[in-house]
């Protein structure tokens, strides 16, 4: 036991069950795994649950285009991400699913006493109706004509082109996605949760280091255009938990996804005989930490709190938000083959060297995290290969031929060993505090000095000497010892590789295995314990995931995950009336208060023309300045919220992060009419 006991609850954020886990989810379930690994190996009360987030729409209507049930589609999710986790050597406690008795029953408790509580009120609303399906539409199965600038096939709640928010009712020309249909406006009673009687102890609550600086300031906004009542139910048809008294009316999933938590940590605890309520009761002198995206940081740090204070329960120790995942500078692609499954990963690579690039990049931030894939070779077989695990394998091979296996440490301790348990209570403290990069810094920077050791006593040449023959031991001794202290520190990162090390040393790592030395201790024969990386694995993953592009497309799915119909016919004549030129990117910007544009300044050859283009999902503006590209130059000019826009930028893709500019081949030149 290291310091004064604690009892810890860990939780990362619920993968959603109609999809894949991929390189992003694991920057998370990494970061949790890590931190739950360290405090265990400290020797405190520690579980980390999660589960699959089962509701909502978009799970009920791809379990309708798979032929099987909503349940059935859970039950499969759950099982790959479960399998897709364990292989990255990510451990919970328990991993459910929000699909479950527990937290049905925990949703109808809650909302009971919130309603108890006077924080539930009813009143009804007007929603877009799809006719056809006889369903209310959510907004991302809204689509239509901006009511702000005129663009069509534009999101039931935003405006990709000019960025404008609105509600769905706002849309010109609204279509269902799911059916094609033109769908009605028809009035519901909804359910609301009253969210700004909880605005005083949401204040105290995020000045009082419960979350990131810069997410306590984030959240400010909303308070400063005043919290709203939260609208808690979903009409049916709907997968998920029917509200109690309150027939064909469900919970909204952001409302039982959290209570996921509870519900899988009750689970476990009923399993396990732990005190569930010593964890989730007011008075509880329990640590409850949630590690979540920032995108879901206004669930996790408004209405989760109020929804716990207002039904009872305790609020979260800390909310840990950390930021998203970039590939080589941007955003994960799938026809690029960036946006990698965690299965096309572990088809190529080691989990280990995963868990050791991302640990080398995370901090207590919310900045995002970038996958550079030759940083991430140079760095795994430099650091792990080249300075760790070398270590070992320099002095091992002396201590078993030479020494019979036996360790032998000098009466006098280096300087080298002694500084490295001396760091013991320093990068505990970089590990608690989620500074995992710092972490990893000093202890690469204690393996430089380990093998600086060994460079300067050269068992490899005192090994010939029969004088030196104790002096070589006892070298090796210490580099064997320093390689122990390292995979000590690094165990909460590298469970593989710990797992090798421990049967090479014939040992088994606590925290504490940095004080206790080995001494007239048997080793075994070392094995090679980590293969460098190969660049030429790391491109074959790439095409990998390309591949899977490619046969998700082959597919051709229908309904409402077909692709949208192609538009009315033109004639030749009226095709032959678009300009397109060649235009060089002279300048690329970000447009304050649009989530969605780029302002782009256009150079014709002589003419300069400004744009705006809704491409900032998948392009920051350096990428794009001094590149050509095609363009539309006889659209008329539009006038927009933020200025006007004087032409059209081609693109194309399935829109977000795969979003592509077209551009010319070489020896186009600005001005230069396409045909």
């Amino acid at each position: 036991m290291t310091g004064t006991p604690r009892k810890i609850l860990i939780t990362s954020a619920l993968p959603y069950a109609n999809g894949s886990i991929h390189l992003g989810h694991l920057l998370e379930h990494i970061q949790t795994d890590i931190w739950s690994r360290f405090q265990t190996a400290r020797g405190h009360e520690c579980y980390a649950v999660c589960a699959d987030d089962a509701h909502g729409t978009p799970v009920m209507l791809k379990a309708q285009e798979l032929g099987i049930t909503p349940e059935e589609m859970v039950q499969r999710t759950q099982a790959e991400h479960q399998a897709d986790l364990e292989a990255f050597g990510v451990h919970y406690h328990n991993y459910h699913n929000t699909h479950s008795e527990e937290n049905r029953e925990l949703c109808s408790g809650m909302y009971e006493s919130l309603k108890a509580n006077g924080y539930i009120s009813q009143r009804t609303i007007s929603q877009l109706f799809d006719p056809e399906k006889q369903m209310f539409l959510p907004d991302r199965f809204v689509k239509g004509t901006c009511p702000k600038c005129g663009a069509e096939d534009q999101n039931g709640d935003n405006c990709d082109v000019c960025g404008a928010t609105y509600s769905p009712t706002e849309l010109k020309d609204p279509r269902s996605v799911v059916s094609g249909a033109t769908p009605i406006l028809k009035d519901s009673e909804h359910y609301f949760f009253d969210l700004p009687q909880f605005e005083e102890s949401l204040q105290k609550w995020l000045k009082g280091g419960n979350v990131q600086p810069e997410i306590a300031n984030k959240l400010q906004e909303w308070f400063e255009h005043g919290l709203q009542q939260w609208d808690i139910s979903r009409d049916a048809p709907y997968f998920g938990f029917e509200i109690p008294g309150a027939p064909n009316k469900f919970f909204y999933v952001w409302v039982d996804a959290p209570v996921g938590y509870l519900a899988s940590f009750k689970n476990y605890c009923d399993k396990h005989g732990v005190d569930f309520d010593s964890f989730w009761s007011v008075d509880s002198d329990a640590e409850v930490y949630h590690f979540i995206g920032k995108d879901i940081t206004y669930f996790h740090c408004l209405f989760w709190p109020a929804v716990l204070e207002g039904s009872g329960y305790r609020k979260p120790t800390g909310v840990n938000v950390h930021g998203f995942v970039t590939v080589n500078g941007a955003k994960m692609s799938k026809s690029k083959g960036t946006f990698i499954k965690a299965q096309t990963y572990r088809n190529h690579l080691e989990p280990d060297y995963l868990r050791y690039y991302f640990a080398s990049k995370l901090s207590d931030g919310v900045t995002d995290i970038d996958l550079n894939f030759e940083d991430f070779v140079q760095k795994v077989n430099s650091d792990l290969v080249g300075k760790v695990v070398n270590i070992a394998s320099r002095c091992a091979g002396f201590i078993s031929k030479k020494f019979d296996g036996t360790l032998l440490l000098p009466s006098q301790l280096p300087s080298e060993l002694t500084d490295m348990q001396a760091a013991s209570e320093s990068i505990a403290q970089s590990f608690d505090s989620r500074q995992y990069s710092k972490a990893i810094r000093d202890i690469m920077a204690l393996a430089d000095k380990a093998n600086q050791y060994i460079d300067t006593a050269a068992p490899w040449v005192t090994i010939k000497d029969p004088e030196k023959q104790q002096f070589t031991q006892e070298v090796c001794s210490v580099g064997i010892n320093a390689f122990r202290i390292l995979m000590t520190y690094l165990a909460p990162v590298l469970p593989e590789l710990t797992s090798k090390a421990e049967a090479f040393l014939n040992d088994k790592l606590t925290w504490d295995s940095a004080q206790n030395l080995l001494n007239n201790h048997q080793i075994n024969t070392f094995k090679a314990l980590m293969q460098r990386v190969d660049m030429d694995k790391v491109n074959q993953m790439v095409e990998e995931s390309k591949e899977d592009l490619k046969a998700t497309a082959t597919a051709q799915p229908t309904g409402w995950l077909a692709k949208d119909p192609i538009a009315d016919e033109i004639t030749f004549d009226d095709f032959a009336k678009v300009d397109f030129r060649i235009a060089k990117i002279a300048k690329a910007e970000h447009v304050e208060g649009a989530d969605k544009l780029l302002r782009l300044q256009l150079d014709l050859g002589g003419e300069t023309r400004q744009v705006f283009a809704g491409i900032k999902s998948a392009y920051q503006p350096e990428q794009l300045e001094g590149k050509l590209t095609v363009m539309v130059a006889n659209l008329a000019p539009r006038k927009m919220r933020f200025g006007m826009s004087e032409g059209m930028v081609l693109a194309a893709g399935p829109g977000g992060e795969d979003l592509f500019i077209l551009e010319p081949h070489e020896g186009a030149e600005p001005g230069m009419k396409v045909k």
